[in-house]
């Protein structure tokens, strides 16, 4: 029990111990297995300056047309509820078509305002690269305006798209959710994964059971 211990302790989100539990970490840690001892992921208790989840979300005619939009949605209220009990910040993207809009942040989300998606529909094709160069620039400026918050990249997608796109630089933690189901797989969410260091998780392993 006494190496358990020790192990758990150094995984925290920044790489120093802490006690205070980062649930988005330890989720996509857990995935769809029980809780255990060496999932848990801390937050590093010197940092003063909370953390920033910047969530961008894919809403192509793809993820509309295999209902994958809406499971999003629900995700995405889902990680939006936590940071606000985390007083963390939050920013949402909405990327579709030829556009990538700041839909709501950075802020801590004092309340789920279904106006930030319900003008969102899905349509055209997946401008990835566009959508993650939203992200970088919103990150870049967080990190300018607070250089020791922990900068959190959610790119929730079903990666059909040929873009790849460059990793933000600002980002301290990628996970890609990935709601590619058709039957033939570009593999692209877990591909950039991959490539960027990052975490991959399909939805399933995000939701509580």
């Amino acid at each position: 029990m006494q190496g358990t211990r020790s192990r758990t302790r150094t995984r925290t989100v920044d790489g120093a111990p802490g006690t205070r539990i980062a649930w988005p970490a330890t989720l996509a840690a857990k995935r769809h297995t029980p809780l255990r001892a060496d999932h848990l992921r801390f937050v590093r208790e010197a940092s003063r300056s909370g953390e920033l989840h910047c969530f961008a979300l894919d809403c192509s005619a793809s993820m509309l047309a295999g209902a994958q939009l809406a499971l999003a949605k629900g995700l995405l209220v889902a990680l939006f509820n936590r940071a606000a009990r985390e007083r963390a910040e939050a920013a949402l993207i909405c990327f579709g078509g030829t556009r990538a809009d700041l839909r709501f942040g950075p802020a801590v989300p004092r309340w789920w305002n279904e106006r930030w998606l319900k003008p969102i529909g899905g349509a055209g094709g997946t401008p990835l690269a566009l959508g993650v160069r939203r992200a970088a620039h919103l990150l870049e400026r967080a990190a300018r305006r607070k250089p020791a918050q922990q900068r959190w990249l959610w790119v929730l997608s079903d990666g059909r798209s040929r873009d790849w796109p460059v990793r933000p630089a600002a980002a301290d933690r990628i996970v890609f959710v990935d709601f590619e189901h058709a039957g033939v797989k570009l593999g692209r969410c877990a591909q950039l994964a991959h490539a960027w260091g990052a975490l991959h998780r399909v939805p399933e392993d995000l939701i509580e059971r």
